[in-house]
């Protein structure tokens, strides 16, 4: 068994999104490259919870969400490195996501995933959130956009 430690920011810094960027870097997944100037608009005057995850002290992969309308919250982006994948890490993070919004007065999660992530799609799914919506993409069904939402109270 792996330990596995999880480092929740509430007051995000440019240091711990300068970290996010390189982590992102590693992430075969992510075609957007946000900039920090991007994260700090998305971000602004938002509350937002940023988590990362360790395995055996080793940065593994992250979650990042925000909020916009008090008890809802918005999971933006998560991702864990290739060479950690298969070890529920992003089950962990989701779990800990929902605690900490039960802890923080959130009763709604909002989730978008795209129809080529299978994997992340049926994680949702088993973890009690509904598809709501979809934007379909003009080229490719893979590229269609799955919004999901979770009650959590």
């Amino acid at each position: 068994m792996y330990h596995i430690t999880i480092e929740r920011h509430t007051q995000i810094t440019d240091t711990q999104l300068l970290a996010l960027i390189e982590l992102n870097r590693a992430i075969p997944e992510f075609e957007s490259r946000y900039t920090l100037a991007d994260y700090q608009q998305r971000l602004q005057n938002k509350p937002a919870l940023l988590q990362f995850i360790y395995v055996e002290g080793e940065l593994a992969g992250f979650k990042l969400g925000y909020s916009e309308k008090t008890g809802q919250f918005y999971s933006w982006l998560g991702g864990i490195l290739p060479d950690f994948r298969q070890l529920g890490l992003a089950k962990t993070l989701l779990v800990d996501q929902e605690a900490w919004g039960k802890d923080n007065g959130i009763s709604h999660i909002e989730v978008k995933t795209y129809n080529r992530f299978a994997t992340m799609l049926q994680m949702l799914i088993r973890h009690g959130y509904q598809i709501a919506a979809l934007q379909s993409a003009t080229n490719k069904i893979d590229d269609n956009k799955l919004i999901l939402n979770k009650l959590i109270c």
